[in-house]
């Protein structure tokens, strides 16, 4: 199927572009592509073409195309949705997005983000998500006749969104239903920020700074202040045992612990804690101290037996009364001696049977915790206090995580008779953490994806810019008894167009780090002493340049010109800063590191740094973010594309090395160039070879042309044949070797392209400098990544866009090399 100007309809476009140019269009509104607007067929390769899900709706019945990224999207409705019109195609969700579209449709550009769509999926209606924007589309005429859709389902995202926010919630009551006493405090300790007594020490809401004197009786101080200072000093934990003045005015006691919380650089921001009141054992204590004195008084020979039962006593009520977390304590055996009520639930909730008591702790679990909960005990056994996180429970049923503080249980001589372990149960504050990594990477994905959204409509805007001169001025030179002159102008018009193509490609490639470079030593001082005077007349009278550089030249690994059109691109930029008047200085010095920039940290090593200052009016810092993204630009309408500084930035990095920018509102800018440096060059100085004479008009010369798209193979031979060549065109690289083999003798230069489906251009020319050696291979390339990352290989690369002279030129020496070497 070919279009109404001969050119095949829709080139590439997958699976959906095959299915476009099959369809019966002359039974839609739409019509025969023959006569469709070129528009809508720009619009269409456009969409097809683009790895993002797409759909285009056209016309006054807003025919549906879409492209292969959407396709999952329509799930059921696949079948019969090319050429079906949008309302009826997708009339569940038709009155979600009917108003954007008709203001798309009006010449507005729409963008909603995370909107709510009811829509039927296997039959079923459910709420969906989704982010979309309509672009409006003009048909030749400049009238819109229809509209682009870029769509982005979003139902994932906010579904993990909303189960967060319902996670945090939840851990949240359950912090507020708990009994304890709960207090932020500041990081000195000089201000206590909130506390939550309920019935046992008054609340405050308020900040605090005398809360010492308020909460703690005036004997206990001086221990409070020394515990702080301990907890500060060794950023531990916070625990002591003291009186306080509770609610009813009475003093009580509170068992207190608070942990610090850290700054992401380590420093202590403020300390959360949580107290229990231990009122009641405290006064049990003190009447059992009371009744063992006066035992001890009664009968010396009693103490020993006293003492232990006093031990067992203060077991049960630490167990008890004095925790409200899950908590056993066990002997040396390691069997279970005493565990509380919230202990027996933890249990019975994780591995479903209750525990009786005197049980050997680690028999009670799966092989694989049990290894891991004997080596906490041995720990504890040990002498050593410390906290732990592990999960435990039914390996085929629930398991949950805990974080376990181990602290040993000491006898009356000091020797460790067991321990002590309480369970805090974490899992759902790990799954929150979970839940909020995954909302976090999605966001960044979506992210990523904005980035090339904003990359690919620069691409369109500045080549459909382009493509408009060449478009125009092609109709211009179609039209009879059209003035010579006016036909000369219109055609540099073309060529010249052609060229700013051409180097906007570079610059892109650039900006992504795959152009081919051709790495050399060389000074950096050197170049730019030799572009001086090309930048004295880019800068003009007005502008000052000043050039510093080194005594001793320091020497870099990088592609040289790239070097100067990096440089070139920093100074216009400087230049523009200036408005017309000022001073540039360039500075060359050494460097032994990068400093830290965008997140990376300082890098070590030997390069070059090459600054470029300018006394003008610097940047915004909300703009130093985006000053090397592609197509970002502070210049007016017409005045640059925003590619100059992408392509510094691609250099850069491609050749191992970095570009950082300093400025300061209305003092200037200083834009920095740092290149890895070596010790020295070794130079062999090789005179270039003159330019080769143009061929005999009837030279006759035989080309094998290989080219896997027809119509630049077409034009190609016919360009080639103006010159005098003989050209031949293979489609593929297999079909080239097959010529080759029935008639090696046929064919004096072969001139392929490098990107072809199977066999690529540099395989065939490896294939060919092997089976045919004194048959020489001119290659052709836009872009390939195979010569972005390992070069040409050695063989002649013609860059596209050529021109003719070009073209002739590279066969021509390619023909005369092989002779000389013949």
């Amino acid at each position: 199927m070919v279009g109404r100007e001969g050119r095949k309809l829709l080139i590439g476009g997958g699976e959906v572009g095959e299915l476009i140019r099959r369809h019966d269009w002359a039974q839609t509104p739409i019509g025969s592509p023959d006569g469709w607007p070129q528009a809508l067929h720009n619009a269409l390769e456009l969409m097809l073409n683009s790895p993002e899900s797409m759909y285009l709706a056209w016309g006054e019945e807003l025919t549906f195309f879409y492209n292969d990224a959407y396709r999952p999207i329509l799930g059921s409705r696949l079948e019969g949705a090319l050429g079906k019109s949008l309302p009826v195609l997708w009339a569940d969700a038709w009155g979600s997005v009917r108003e954007s579209l008709h203001k798309a449709l009006a010449g507005q550009a729409i963008r909603s983000d995370y909107a709510p769509i009811i829509m039927a999926r296997e039959g079923v209606a459910e709420e969906t998500w989704w982010s979309y924007s309509f672009s409006p589309l003009r048909d030749d005429d400049g009238s819109i006749r229809g509209v682009l859709c870029f769509t982005r389902e979003m139902t994932n995202q906010v579904k993990t969104t909303l189960a967060l926010a319902e996670s945090e919630q939840r851990l949240d009551a359950l912090v507020r239903s708990s009994s304890e006493v709960r207090f932020s405090i500041s990081a000195d300790w000089s201000q206590l920020h909130q506390l939550k007594g309920g019935d046992f020490i008054p609340d405050t809401d308020s900040a605090n700074s005398d809360w010492l004197n308020d909460y703690i009786p005036a004997d206990a101080r001086d221990a409070v202040r020394a515990e702080i200072a301990r907890a500060i000093s060794t950023r531990s934990t916070y625990s002591i045992e003291h009186p306080v003045n509770r609610v009813d005015g009475s003093v009580g006691w509170a068992q207190v612990r608070a942990v610090p919380l850290f700054a992401q650089g380590g420093k202590i921001t403020g300390w959360l804690g949580a107290a229990s009141d231990i009122t009641d054992r405290k006064n049990a204590e003190a009447v059992l101290k009371a009744s063992e004195a006066q035992l001890r008084d009664f009968n010396a020979l009693l103490e020993e037996q006293v003492a232990e039962r006093t031990a067992e006593l203060r077991l049960y009520r630490d167990v008890i009364q004095a925790n409200a977390v899950p908590t056993c304590i066990f002997d040396t055996d390691y069997r279970i001696i005493a565990f509380n009520e919230a202990h027996s639930q933890a249990f019975r909730d994780i591995y479903g049977y209750s525990l009786a008591g005197n049980e050997v702790l680690p028999e009670l679990l799966p092989a694989e915790q049990a290894v891991v909960l004997r080596e906490q005990v041995r720990r504890v056994l040990s002498g050593e206090t410390f906290r732990v996180s592990a999960e435990f429970g039914d390996p085929s049923a629930l398991r949950r995580s805990y974080e376990l503080a181990y602290t040993p249980l000491r006898d009356p001589s000091g020797s460790v008779a067991g321990g002590f372990c309480f369970a805090h149960d974490v899992t759902d504050q790990i799954k929150s953490q979970l839940e909020l990594g995954r909302a976090q990477a999605a966001l960044r994905q979506a992210q990523k994806i904005e980035a090339v959204g904003q990359l690919t409509g620069g691409v369109a805007h500045d080549f459909n810019n382009l493509l408009t001169i060449i478009k125009s001025s092609c109709d211009l030179l179609k039209r009879p008894n059209f003035p010579d002159d006016r036909r000369l102008r219109y055609v540099e018009a073309i060529s010249n167009t052609v060229d700013r193509a051409a180097r906007l490609t570079s610059q892109l490639l650039a900006f992504a780090r795959r152009q081919t470079l051709k790495p050399e030593v060389f000074a950096p001082c050197d170049n730019i002493h030799s572009l001086a005077e090309m930048l004295a007349t880019l800068s003009g009278p007005r502008i000052d340049i000043d050039i510093q550089s080194p005594e001793t030249p320091y020497f870099v690994y990088a592609d040289s010109d790239q070097f100067d059109t990096a440089l070139v691109n920093m100074a216009v930029n400087a230049r523009d800063a200036l408005g017309g008047s000022g001073r540039i200085v360039i500075r060359v010095a050494p460097a032994e590191n990068i400093p830290a920039v965008r997140l990376h940290p300082v890098k070590g090593g030997r390069y070059v740094a090459v600054a470029v200052s300018d006394t003008g009016a610097g940047i915004a810092p909300e703009q130093l973010e985006s000053i090397f993204e592609p197509f970002f630009t502070t210049k007016e309408l017409g005045k640059g594309t925003g590619l100059g500084l992408s392509q510094v930035f691609g250099f850069a990095k491609q050749s191992g090395g970095e570009i950082i920018v300093e400025s300061k509102v209305g003092e200037g800018s200083t834009f920095t160039l740092y290149l890895p440096r070596v010790d020295s060059r070794v130079e062999h100085h090789v005179e270039k070879p003159p330019a080769p004479a143009p061929l005999a008009q009837d030279h006759g010369t035989r080309v094998l042309v290989v080219e896997d798209n027809p119509d630049i193979g077409a034009f190609c031979q016919a360009a080639l044949v103006e010159l005098g060549y003989r050209p031949s065109l293979a489609a593929d690289a297999e079909e080239a070797l097959q010529r080759l083999a029935n008639n090696p003798d046929a064919f004096d230069v072969v001139f392929s392209d490098v990107v072809m489906p199977g066999m690529n251009g540099i395989d065939l020319g490896k294939a060919i400098r092997r089976l045919y050696p004194l048959l020489p291979v001119v290659l052709t390339s836009g872009y390939s990544e195979v010569l972005a990352q390992h070069g040409s290989y050695g063989f002649d690369l013609l860059q596209k866009p050529y021109s003719i002279d070009q073209l002739s030129s590279f066969l021509t020496k390619a023909t005369l090399g092989s002779a000389r070497t013949d």
